[in-house]
Order: structure tokens, then C-alpha cells, then sequence
């Protein structure tokens, strides 16, 4: 399919937002952009915080049955939640979803942005959707979910970029391929011989594990070192140069 594809947004989900917000803005030394009050009607509160273009949300619920509350129940709180992307033809890549058999769960109408949201279950490891805001195809024009200056608060002394977004399956080939499907992007293969989709601004990596979930995100800083120590003071178990928040792996990279 013509037209582009970026990485636009990954969407985390914890029992509760702090600490978990303010442990990512610590450690990470990012800054939140934005908390949605339109995502109360489905229970949740939110916030988000841009690591360079690319925006990270937390969503937590507040009250019972909703479907982020689910997830956390399902996956015992592992996994992240939803790999958003920005194009120019969100219901072109819906229908081209559901003619290979994924469903489409939910159309976001909230004028100048269009989001079409996939079946996660259909989808596997993570739901996806693509979404397109006008005036958006500039990466540092509008983006409504994350606020309508979310620009002013992308810091770059700490974090400067989230460069890969690690997926695993006991079967990582066939959910690369299944997600290659989806996305429209061919499976290639990294240094390591992994299954991967290369997009402009970020790779997806599949690696092999017990679950289907989105595991882990990789992020380059200016030091590794330093980011370390500030897990470590916030209290989150450091394990070489990775540390556990959000139901992921949070991989440092110089």
C-alpha cells in the first residue's frame, strides 16, 4: 500500500498511574505532555509523555470491567498494550485488515484526527491502530491524543530516542509475519538473525517467549550509566542494562 507508516504511539497499562508515571518521567527525564479527560467514560486515566516524536502513555483503570482492567487480568499485568500508528489512509489499512481476517474493533471520529482500531485478540501480542491527524504529516504537527501543545515538552537530556519495540511469541516468526501482514511492511531479519519491521522511526523486533505480548521497549541515552542509578533510586530492580516499569522491559541503549 502506498503512502507512509510511522510509529506513532505506545500505549503501557499499570494498576495504577504513579508510580508509574512519575518513575518513566524520573528515570527517563521526560516530561508529561498531556492527561486525557476523555478517557474517563471508559474508566481509565491516562498520560503521555513524547520521547523525541514518538508519544508513551500510561493508562490505568479506575473502576471495574473495563478492557485495559481485562488485559491487566489476563496477561498478570505483563505485556504492553497498543502500538499506534500514523499514516495517511487509516480505513484503507482497515479494510486491508479486515480482508485478511482481523476484525475491526472501534472507529475514532474526533475531527482533524481519525483513528481505526484493531481487534486485539485478531491481532495478537498487542492491539494496533492507525490513526491520522490533518495537518499531522509533518511528525511535529498536531496530534490531539497527546494534547495541543505536546511539542513544548519533548525533552532530549536524558532520553534521546525509543528505537525498538521487542515482541515475543513461542512462535516469533509467525507473529512478525502476522504483523507484516497487518502493517503492510516485509519481515527482515537484524544482526542477531531475529524477525524484525524496520519502520522509519522505530524496528520491531520478535524474539522467542513462553506469551504472545509486546515485552519490551529500547531506548538510546545519553548515558546508560546514569539512567541506571536513577532506577535504582526509584526503586526498580536493575538487571544489565535493563529495568522492569509499566509491564515491560526498559532497555538502555548509548
Amino acid at each position: 500500500m502506498a503512502g507512509y507508516l510511522r510509529l506513532r504511539q505506545i500505549c503501557l497499562v499499570a494498576p495504577r498511574l504513579e508510580p508509574a508515571i512519575s518513575d518513566i518521567a524520573g528515570i527517563m527525564g521526560l516530561n508529561v505532555c498531556y492527561r486525557d479527560g476523555n478517557v474517563a467514560k471508559y474508566g481509565l486515566e491516562n498520560a503521555l509523555l513524547p520521547v523525541d516524536t514518538i508519544l508513551l502513555e500510561v493508562v490505568a483503570p479506575f473502576q471495574d470491567g473495563t478492557a485495559a482492567g481485562r488485559f491487566l487480568e489476563k496477561t498478570s499485568g505483563r505485556g504492553g498494550y497498543m502500538a499506534i500508528f500514523c499514516c495517511d489512509n487509516p480505513d484503507a489499512r482497515g479494510k486491508h485488515a479486515e480482508k485478511i481476517g482481523v476484525r475491526i474493533a472501534n472507529v475514532i471520529g474526533h475531527s482533524p484526527y481519525h483513528g481505526v482500531q484493531l481487534h486485539p485478540r485478531d491481532c495478537r501480542a498487542a492491539f494496533i491502530e492507525f490513526n491520522h491527524t490533518d495537518g499531522s504529516d509533518d511528525i511535529l504537527g498536531p496530534y490531539p491524543p497527546a494534547g495541543p501543545d505536546w511539542q513544548k515538552s519533548i525533552a532530549k537530556d536524558v532520553t534521546l530516542a525509543l528505537t525498538a519495540v521487542e515482541m515475543q511469541s513461542p512462535e516469533p516468526r509467525a507473529l512478525a509475519e502476522h504483523w507484516g501482514r497487518i502493517i503492510e511492511m516485509p519481515v527482515s531479519a537484524n544482526a542477531s538473525g531475529e524477525a524484525e519491521l524496520r519502520l522509519p522511526n522505530c524496528d520491531f523486533t520478535f524474539v522467542k517467549g513462553e506469551s504472545e505480548i509486546m515485552s519490551g521497549l529500547t531506548f538510546k541515552v545519553g548515558s546508560v550509566a546514569k539512567v541506571l542509578d536513577a532506577a535504582k533510586a526509584k526503586g526498580r530492580a536493575v538487571s544489565g542494562n535493563s529495568f522492569e516499569l509499566g509491564g515491560v522491559t526498559f532497555r538502555l541503549a548509548a
